[in-house]
This record gives C-alpha cells, structure tokens and sequence, in this order.
C-alpha cells in the first residue's frame, strides 16, 4: 500500500496519465535555490583606540601583496599558484572530481558495445534439450551445409550429439529513459561537486599565498634584528673601548671594564639564534614554492626594509564575502550536492525503464557470416519497479535529507567563522598599529637616554653600570619595534586571508562549468537564511 500511495502521489506529480516517453522534463525531489548568508551591512569598527592605518569598503585588489609595495614578495607570490606542491594536489583533486562528473553524466546517452565471439558447443541429450522427446533410434541430423543437427539425436552409443560451430557478431544497445530525473540530478549532484573541489583549490592557494606573505615578511624582521643586534655590538664594543681608556687613565675599575666586555658577549650571544631564524625562513619559503632547500638563499640574502602599511586599506564590503572566501563557496556547493542528492533518492522510489535493442549474425559456419540470412536481433523495453526493499529505499531517503540538513548547518557554520575571523583580523590589525606607536616612542626616549647616559659617563659623573641598564633596555625595546612592525604587516596579510582574496587571478570562475552551479539551470536566489529554508520534506516526491 505504501508503494501504491508513492506512485500515485508520483503520478499527480508528472501526469502519467499519457506516454512515459514524452515525461522527460519531470525532475523530482527539491530545486536548488542558492543561501543568503547572513552578514552585516558594514564591518564593525575595530575595537579599541583607532589607529592611523584604517579600513574602507573599496574592491579588494586579487593581488593584494601590492599593496606593500615589495617587487621582491610580488614575485615570490606570483610563482606560488604554478609551483606550490600544495596547489598542484589540489587540481589534482580538480581532475578527478571532473572526471567522476564525466562519469556519471554518461548515464545521460544510450550505451552501445559490439562484440564477436566464436564457440565450439555440443548438447547434452540429457539436458534440457531432451524434453523434446527424442528416441533411441538411429537418425541422422543434418542441415543444408551437411553439418550435423542441433539437439538430443544421436547414433546408437554415443554420448550426445555431435559437436558444432558457433560463430557470432553484433552489437547492443541500451539507455535508460531518465523519467524522473534520477540521471539529472546525478549530474546535478555530482557538478556541485567539482564547484566545491574547485573552490577547494582555491582555499589551498588563499593559505599558500598568506602563508607565503607572512614567512617573506618575519624574514625582513628578522633580518632587521640582525642588523639592529650588530649595531648594537657596535655600541657595546664602543663603550667597552672607552672602560679600558678610563682604566688606563685610572679613571675606573675592572669591574665596569668586565660589566662592559661581559655586555659584548651578550649581545653575540643573540646572534646565532637570529641567524638560525633567518635561515629557517628562509627554507620555509623554498618549501612554499616547491623548491629545495636553500633554493632560495642567494636570492633573499641582502635585506630589506619591513615594508610600510598604507593609510587606507580596501576590504570591500560584507556582502562580498561569501562570493570571495573559497571555503564559503565551497560549503555552499556541497549544499548543493546534498540538495540534489535527495531527488536521486526520491527518483528510486519510481520505474526504470530501459530500451534495449541488439543486431548480430550468427552462423555455424565461417563462411555464413557474410551473409544477410543470418542476421538476428532483438528490440523492445524492460521496466524495473521496486515492490519491497525492506526499507532500504526510505533509509536512503532519510540519510540524504539528514545530509543536507547537516550541510547547512555547516555552511551557516563557515559564514558565521569567516565573520569572526574578518572581525578579529581587523582588530588585531589595529592593535598592532597601535603597539608600533608605543615602541616607537620608546626606542625615541631610550636613544636619547643612551646619549646622555654616555655623555656623563666621560665626564665621570656615573658609573657604567647605568650605561649599562640603558644600552640593554635600548637593545631590548629596538627588536620590540622591530616586532611590532612585522607583526603589524603579518596582521594585514592575515585580514586579507580572511576576506578570501587572492585567488581571482589564477583561478578564476569560469563562465559556464557544464553540471555545476553556475551552469545548471536552478532557481532564483531565496530570501530566507538557510537556517529556515532547508525542510526538503516540501518536496519529497
């Protein structure tokens, strides 16, 4: 009774009431309708003092490295999409998605084989074959080409008949009538799938080209310690010359001339471990761009300055967003994908029905094959209807719509994250700006401390070990500023993964990707948030 209420609640769907071959435009299971995230109208001002460098809602620029003004990181970013072993699995996952789509989408056209075989076949007189009712005697079978006759008769004492050639060729076709859509939907399925592999890649290139930002810019940095770390060994090297003069003027002790050589050694000390760090980004970015170790060294040996933020930072606006962050893109394909998947398992609850058709031409002798008497064929078509299944059609329907349901929870999910992150990045941004501004002022006051320091200690009027404590605080809130100012461009990189850019250039969408979203015929966009819009029991059958 269920299946008979299934099939007439089908037929109300798709008037069955005429000829099922002209029912082809009949899809069911739920239409497509593209999600409206949920996003503010503005990002939120950052939270805390407002710094100099601040946002705006003008287009991002895909290739927002520019925006540092470095030729040397430009280059580096624009051999990552074609280099980074990273991206390359990525389209190499692109490859084999599209070709599972190529796959499925032959379900749409008639199959067709050819085939030739050639047996040599002899009945058995006590098989089938002897219901025709043959008798002991002695007879004798033949056919026009004087070939012994097919079946049970044999001479007195045989075993059977006597053996005969079979010789065969042909071909066959088949092709399931795609009335219901089960087919389409498959495609539909399956080209959602490739937008979601695409976008996919698209994320693994956003990381690569963040990535590839933030190790270029804690290299500058740390090779602005280095440098700040020998001038500072300058000064320490100076100041321990000018002990061991005031020693031999017995002007002072041994102890400031040990406090000064001892100052020496420490701030050697820090070196190696700078150089260490030079050396690990070094690889780090030869790593990002598929090359060996090292590859890179000779290249970014000289230093240079950790470039400057501009005054205005373009972000777009919030609605872009979900069109510009690849993961976004991508949990809204698998949506998609699980959206049509239900019409799949709604469709497997109607007939099959399959034409079939076959040609060949068979003879018992070689030479009978080119001749049109042999021909043989066979045409017409089979219906499959499912009657018991013991539930497994309503278990396949029920984890489909479970599947998209949990789909969309996770496309509300990566929305509501990518939000977060954009309003952190923003924050932290700003901060950063802000902590640049306190260390700078810092180093101002300390250079001018270490001046004075050292101008009274030649006139003897302190001791060195004042020298001392304020070269160490100069040293320390130097690399302090240096710090701040990479992380102040590591947060910049950092807003700009978080906004999605980056990958327009290299991947773009294309116009129409035959089988996904952006060529499959679908439905206007709803106007509801997802987190209402997704009983797919509006549509079942």
């Amino acid at each position: 009774m269920t299946m008979v209420r299934t099939l007439m609640s089908g037929a109300s769907r798709c008037a069955m009431a005429g000829a099922l071959l002209f029912l082809g435009a009949c899809t069911v299971g739920p239409d497509w309708h593209e999600p409206t995230p949920v996003l503010p109208a503005i990002f939120s001002p950052p939270v805390g003092e407002s710094a100099a460098s601040q946002v705006d809602g003008a287009d991002i620029d895909p290739a927002w490295w520019t925006i540092f003004d470095d030729a040397e990181l430009s280059s580096l970013e624009r051999r990552v999409a074609s280099t980074n072993l990273d991206v390359a699995e990525a389209t190499a996952r692109l490859a084999e998605s599209r070709a599972e789509r190529r796959m499925v989408g032959a379900d749409q056209y008639p199959s067709t084989n050819a085939n030739a075989s050639y047996a040599r076949e002899r009945a058995s007189p006590n098989g089938v074959l002897s219901l025709l009712g043959t008798t002991q005697q002695q007879s004798t079978a033949t056919i026009a080409n004087g070939s012994p006759g097919f079946g049970p008769t044999s001479l007195p004492g045989s075993s059977g008949a006597a053996p005969f050639d079979l010789w065969q060729y042909g071909f066959d076709a088949s092709w399931e009538l795609d009335l219901w859509g089960r087919v389409r939907r498959a495609v539909e399925a399956a080209g959602a799938a490739v937008d979601a592999t695409a976008d996919l890649r698209r994320g693994v290139l956003v990381s690569a080209l963040a990535e590839t930002a933030r190790d270029y810019l804690q290299l500058r940095g740390v090779q602005a310690q280095i440098a700040i770390t020998r001038q500072n060994l300058d000064i320490a090297t100076h100041s321990l010359s000018m002990t061991q003069l005031r020693l031999a003027n017995g002007a002072t002790t041994n102890l400031d001339v040990a406090n000064a050589a001892a100052q020496v050694s420490a701030v050697q000390a820090g070196l190696p471990a700078l150089q260490k760090q030079e050396a690990q980004l070094v690889n780090a970015l030869s790593f990002l761009l598929g090359a060996p170790p090292r590859t890179l060294a000779a290249e970014l040996a000289t230093p240079k300055p950790i470039p400057p933020v501009p005054p205005r930072i373009p972000v777009g606006l919030p609605s872009e967003l979900a069109r510009q962050r690849p993961d976004i893109r991508s949990a809204e394909a698998r949506l998609h994908e699980a959206t049509a998947d239900i019409g799949v398992a709604v469709a497997d609850f109607y007939p099959r029905i399959t034409l079939g058709g076959s040609f060949d031409i068979q003879a018992l002798q070689f030479s009978g094959l080119g001749s049109w008497e042999s021909q043989q064929y066979g045409l017409g078509p089979s219906i499959s209807l499912p009657i018991f299944e013991g539930g497994r059609l309503h278990g396949a329907l029920e984890l489909r719509k479970a599947q998209q349901k949990q789909a969309a929870i996770i496309y509300q999910r990566t929305v509501l994250q990518a939000w977060h992150e954009v309003d952190d990045a923003l924050t932290a941004y700003n901060a950063a700006q802000n902590q640049r501004s306190q260390w700078l002022d810092a180093v101002r006051q300390n250079r001018i401390a270490l001046a004075t320091a050292q101008s009274q200690y030649a006139q003897g009027a302190i001791d060195f070990l004042n020298v001392l404590t304020i070269q160490n605080q100069l040293l320390s809130v130097e690399r302090a500023l240096v710090q701040a100012d990479t992380d102040t461009d590591i947060a910049l990189a950092s807003l700009y993964k978080a906004l999605g850019g980056g990958w327009q250039s290299d991947f773009p969408i294309e116009a129409v990707d035959a089988g996904g979203r952006r060529g499959a015929a679908i439905g206007p966009p709803s106007a509801s948030d997802m987190a209402g819009a997704l009983a797919a029991d509006r549509s079942e059958r």
